[in-house]
């Protein structure tokens, strides 16, 4: 653990500049796909459910590689792990931008997902290593409010590109940025600093990648007709993972994932809080840029720069949630930030319908940005303080399956959850107009695949053209109406989590105290071979 004082690295501007360029790269890529979905569906006459794959894809590649990679980073080099995340994400990038069918799509976007695994724990494990003190919580707020303040920010820079562009052009946009961060980190950012000389469990990050990718995959099928079979095997093999996982864990001399560490209250609690903001965060975004294109009819643009406020107001209440976890605690800002979501959530539930006027989606957006960014800080800082520095990539891993599996999961959760009520929704519709017994199963099909789905039989039909468009605008109501829902207890549950578990103010600092005696007691029992 880092010692208390205001310590910061030569040319620390730059440094941190190089860093933030780095997670800019990974929160862009998640980010920008959501906007081109709608483009996405029609290129490929794409099912909801392989547009969930799509919209995810980025976040499993990076979620099942995170923690492995991170721990590989903490022995090997972090600076060579942010150089080789950001060489491979070109050819990601590149494979994505023109992919021929969705099946190539999702594979690229899983291998962009894992160039991140290899860059993005290694920034929040840097700053860990270089900064400490008040100095450390103004850099990761600083770190997490530009990152989820451009992760609002990509549906505008997809928006603007899809005004005159096809959809791979979202995919392509981030290729200048990963050059410019590559140099800048060969340029300014220090190498080999507090590395551990450990050992990698392999096995165990072996492991974690099936438990994670296996996980995901389950949960976006499961309500995928004739896919039964394959969701739950999927999930079978992630509850087979689990066990395997947490059993290597107590028994591995050098455990990829501390659960000495991780059974601290503040360290699970803070993880748990942050899957819960991020994933909401995510998921909403998903959800929200269909909405705004299938139902209120927005253009790509329109549709982007509606996100606006929640970025504007995301980068300026983070730096003040750093001030006050310091004055008032890591629990008050959390539950500060999970009330702003839940507010946000209910706008989107109740008012979020067809004919919304903007005002009503900006004020749920400019909730649902003051949420992420009151809680971000305390969720990101509480993993990082609660940890020895040599542990660094541990806590950075944590921290981005915060975001990362949380957004995995909560977003294939909401998109189940959408894809199931658009599904129900247009079998009613269908089942109850008196030309039921005239429609093909071929044709049935088609419009209970997806929104795109609907257009495309729409076109074929001019003369139920608009009838088919309102029903499909109603079934995706009905979608999200359920999504929005699970969202507002998903967060609820998180709320009464952190109220009950994490400790006030002083408690949290008299744990944390705790902590770094702990491990700096440890280190010093250690022969310089375990070291």
């Amino acid at each position: 653990m880092a010692t208390q004082g205001d310590a910061r690295p030569a040319r620390s501007r730059f440094v941190l500049a190089a860093l933030i360029l780095v997670a800019a790269v990974a929160n862009l890529n998640l980010a920008v796909a959501n906007v081109a979905l709608p483009d996405i569906g029609r290129a490929f006459d794409a099912s909801q459910t392989e547009l969930n794959l799509i919209a995810v894809g980025y976040s499993v590649g990076l979620a099942a590689s995170v923690l492995y990679l991170g721990a590989v980073g903490d022995r090997y080099g972090r600076k060579t792990m942010l150089v080789l995340g950001m060489l491979l994400s070109l050819p990601a990038s590149l494979v994505a931008g023109f992919a021929p069918n969705a099946e190539v799509l999702f594979v690229a976007r899983v291998v962009g997902g894992v160039s991140a695994g290899l860059a993005y724990p290694t920034t929040l494990a840097l700053i860990t290593a270089l900064w400490a003190g008040a100095a450390r919580t103004r850099a990761i707020a600083l770190w997490s409010s530009i990152g989820g303040g451009l992760t609002a920010l990509g549906p505008l820079v997809a928006g603007a590109l899809l005004e005159g562009f096809d959809w791979g052009s979202v995919f392509l946009v981030t290729i200048p940025l990963a050059l410019l961060a590559l140099l800048m980190t060969l340029a300014y950012v220090p190498s080999h600093v507090n590395e551990s000389t450990d050992p990698v469990d392999h096995f165990g990050g072996i492991v974690s990648v099936v438990l994670v990718g296996a996980l995901v995959l389950g949960i976006n099928f499961a309500p995928v007709d004739g896919m039964a079979a394959v969701a739950v095997s999927a999930l079978v093999i992630a509850l087979a993972a689990g066990v395997v996982f947490v059993l290597r864990q107590l028994r591995a001399r050098n455990p990829l994932f501390d659960l000495r560490i991780a059974r601290r209250r503040i360290f699970w609690v803070a993880a748990v809080a942050g899957i819960i903001v991020f994933g909401t965060l995510m998921g909403t975004m998903y959800i929200s840029q269909q909405y705004l294109q299938n139902v209120l009819g927005y253009s790509t643009l329109a549709a982007g720069s509606a996100a606006l406020p929640a970025a504007l107001v995301m980068v300026l209440v983070a730096p003040r949630s750093a001030r006050l976890v310091e004055s008032r605690g890591s629990r008050f800002t959390l539950l500060s930030g999970y009330l702003a979501i839940v507010a946000g959530l209910v706008v989107a539930l109740l008012w979020w319908g067809e004919g919304a006027e903007y005002w009503t989606v900006a004020l749920g957006f400019m909730l649902l940005g003051a949420g992420v960014g009151l809680a971000g800080t305390p969720a990101s800082h509480s993993l990082t303080g609660s940890v020895p520095v040599s542990r660094a990539g541990m806590a950075s891993g944590t921290a981005d399956l915060q975001r990362d599996l949380g957004g995995a999961i909560v977003q294939s959760v909401l998109g189940a959850l959408l894809t199931a009520g658009y599904t129900a929704s247009f079998a009613s519709t269908i089942a109850a107009t008196p030309q039921a017994s005239e429609v093909s199963e071929q044709t049935q099909a088609a419009l209970e695949k997806s929104f795109a789905g609907a257009v495309d039989i729409a076109e074929r039909y001019p003369q139920y053209a608009q009838a088919i468009i309102a029903a499909a605008r109603s079934a995706f109501l009905d979608g999200d109406s359920r999504a929005y829902a699970a969202a507002i207890g998903i967060v609820l549950i998180g709320a009464a989590l952190v109220y009950f578990a994490f400790p006030g103010r002083d408690g949290e600092r008299a744990l944390l105290a705790r902590y770094e005696a702990e491990d700096s007691a440890s280190d010093g029992d250690r022969t310089p071979a375990d070291r």
